[in-house]
């Protein structure tokens, strides 16, 4: 509100504040604010009337439009399954060991996997899907039990160590925490497991010592070879993919402690189409 002085250089009113010398004026506002302005109002007003705006007791006003976002959704969504039905159905008949089955119905599924893959995998296994300490890298090709399309798609169904009646189960016994081994044999099997692996030179004694500890605790899971069992989810312990570590501390912690890894069982919680999906999808990760 002008006070009556005006500036002596401008000629505008001020306001009667003044700050360190200087005085504040009272400039008008711009006319192409009041536009923009009078626009705002106007588009506003325009879109309480025709679009869905105020809440009522147990609905809103719907507008002259009669537009809603919720039929909107629907309808995108009916279009999309309409869509997706006819090659999910083809999905549905793929025999997923059979590469030259459907080649196009196998393609357009790798692709939706990556959706479902991020959406219920990625947390555990990564964005990548090259995993992390106990979590399998699904791109290194070592599967605990088995890597082809129906085995990944038994493991997604089922589950290991899950709540599934027909989970897949294993655990790698607490050697030294349930006393069933003396310190000294664990570090013995520690030495020999890394050598066997290659990380690791010792001596022949030793080798034999820890051999024969193996041959007793380990080789009835992991195989007289060290090569493991995928029927009993049991890892290869000559290849270079460890979920757990291998070096020397990680490697004895998990024979000291034990393991028992975790997944969830996903038949209850995906389609049925949707699990040969993210199963054609995980296998492909693998493939060069």
């Amino acid at each position: 509100m002008p006070v009556g002085e005006r500036d002596p250089h401008t000629g505008i009113h001020t306001t009667g504040h003044e700050w360190s010398g200087i005085t504040e004026l009272d400039t008008p506002i711009p006319r192409v604010v009041k536009i923009f302005y009078g626009l705002t109002f106007a588009i506003a007003l325009a879109m309480w009337i025709l679009l869905p705006t105020w809440p009522l007791l147990t609905t809103n006003t719907p507008g002259l439009l009669g537009f809603s976002q919720r039929d909107f959704v629907r309808d995108q969504l009916a279009e999309a399954a309409g869509q997706r039905a006819g090659w999910a159905d083809r999905v549905a008949r793929l025999d997923l060991n059979d590469s030259t089955d459907d080649p196009e119905a196998r393609s357009i599924a790798i692709r939706t996997g990556a959706t479902l893959f991020a959406d219920n995998c990625a947390v555990c296994h990564g964005q990548d899907a090259t995993g992390g300490p106990g979590f399998p890298d699904l791109r290194d090709g070592a599967w605990l039990w088995g890597g082809t399309a129906e085995d990944i798609h038994e493991t997604l169904r089922v589950g290991i160590n899950s709540q599934h009646d027909e989970t897949r189960f294993g655990q790698m016994p607490a050697f030294g925490r349930d006393q069933v081994l003396e310190r000294a044999d664990i570090l013995a099997l520690v030495t020999y497991v890394r050598h066997v692996a290659g990380l690791e030179e010792v001596d022949a004694e030793v080798i034999e010592a820890g051999e024969a500890l193996f041959a007793e605790n380990c080789a009835s899971c992991h195989g007289e070879d060290a090569r493991g069992d995928s029927t009993l989810g049991a890892p290869n312990l000559i290849d270079d993919f460890w979920i757990y570590g291998g070096d020397r501390e990680a490697v004895y912690r998990t024979l000291f402690g034990g393991r028992e890894g975790h997944m969830p069982d996903w038949g209850d919680r995906l389609s049925p189409v949707q699990l040969r999906i993210l199963a054609l999808y995980v296998q492909s990760l693998g493939q060069p």
